[in-house]
């Protein structure tokens, strides 16, 4: 294991996931990150922000720490607005989002969406100058279409005042499927003049190694759903040695139980609690057993879902599988 303590774990922002619940519990519990990204803030019509992305960056609801918002914009106007909501909640440092692959947003030229007009990009990396108050930094993806939307923004980029560059090595138009493109980023590796992240497919400390076996002048790697399938990688990375499954056993345990009880002090009836916990299921443990997995999803009550986690629990370290009616046991 080639491990390089000085290189950085960010945790990346999963819309719906990673709110300040989770990153506070997460860093509480695990840790090992260098620094958290909130969700995206964005401007709603009448120059509104969603209450729910007002309460995630206010500075009481959160105990990392080392937080960076996140904004995404497609005029200089909107990242003006946003940014001083930043300042006003006396942040220091932004991040600017432009590799959201959802197409709603991609339409509007705001996230990868907005890679492929190199005058709006270089409209918003101008902005960024005026604006003495905040240290940003970029994230984006390979493009939207083509990796040369992001080869050709490299020089406008390296031109900006940016701390750093985050680049996912796929396009917008691939979301979260498909190959990552490293031959593209090392392109970008090889011609950006920031600090530079690595962000696409990190599951496992072998992934973290490789990553920086080819790329060992990065600053560091970027992280989302690597993490949540597997809330204990950078920790593991970074004391250089994996968890016993029974250790990590019972830090999951009271990772979900802390977390659920975050949930059900702040949220309003079995619903809403049920659909957050719900969620934290969707990347962990993927090699979940199935039947077990399905018993999480279509619980409709608290007391169902309880039964459904304790024999979830019950199994880690272990799955089920049948197969020609005969039962054979796998580690994950």
């Amino acid at each position: 294991m080639n491990i390089q303590n000085d290189k950085s774990i960010h945790f990346a922002p999963l819309q719906g996931h990673t709110d300040h619940f989770y990153r506070n519990v997460h860093n509480e519990i695990f840790g090992g990150i260098d620094t958290y990204y909130t969700p995206f803030v964005r401007l709603e019509k009448g120059d509104t922000y969603r209450p729910r992305e007002i309460r995630d960056i206010n500075p009481e609801n959160n105990t990392v720490e080392h937080l960076i918002p996140q904004l995404i914009a497609s005029t200089g106007e909107e990242l003006k607005k946003i940014s001083a909501l930043f300042i006003e909640k006396g942040y220091k440092e932004a991040d600017i989002n432009m590799g959201c692959p959802f197409p709603m947003i991609a339409r509007r030229h705001k996230g990868s969406g907005i890679l492929a007009h190199h005058d709006e990009v270089k409209a918003l990396l101008d902005t960024v100058n005026v604006i003495p108050e905040l240290r940003f930094s970029l994230k984006i993806r390979l493009g939207w279409d083509s990796p040369e939307e992001a080869i050709n923004l490299i020089s406008l980029i390296n031109d900006s005042n940016i701390s750093h560059l985050c680049v996912h090595a796929r396009l917008g138009k691939q979301q979260y499927g498909g190959e990552t493109d490293l031959d593209s980023f090392e392109k970008i590796y090889n011609a950006s003049s920031h600090p530079l992240f690595y962000n696409g497919d990190v599951k496992t400390i072998e992934d973290i190694d490789n990553i920086f076996n080819r790329f060992p002048n990065l600053k560091g790697v970027t992280i989302g759903r690597g993490l949540l399938s597997n809330p204990a990688l950078a920790m593991e990375y970074k004391s250089g040695s994996e968890l016993s499954v029974s250790d990590k056993k019972k830090k999951m345990r009271l990772f979900h139980d802390t977390l659920f009880q975050h949930y059900s002090d702040f949220l309003q009836g079995e619903k809403q609690i049920l659909d957050k916990m719900k969620a934290f299921w969707e990347y962990l443990s993927p090699e979940l057993e199935k039947r077990t997995r399905k018993k999480i999803e279509k619980a409709n009550k608290l007391n169902n879902y309880d039964a459904a986690v304790s024999l979830a629990f019950s199994q880690w370290g272990k799955v089920a599988k049948v197969e020609d009616n005969q039962d054979s046991e796998d580690f994950i």
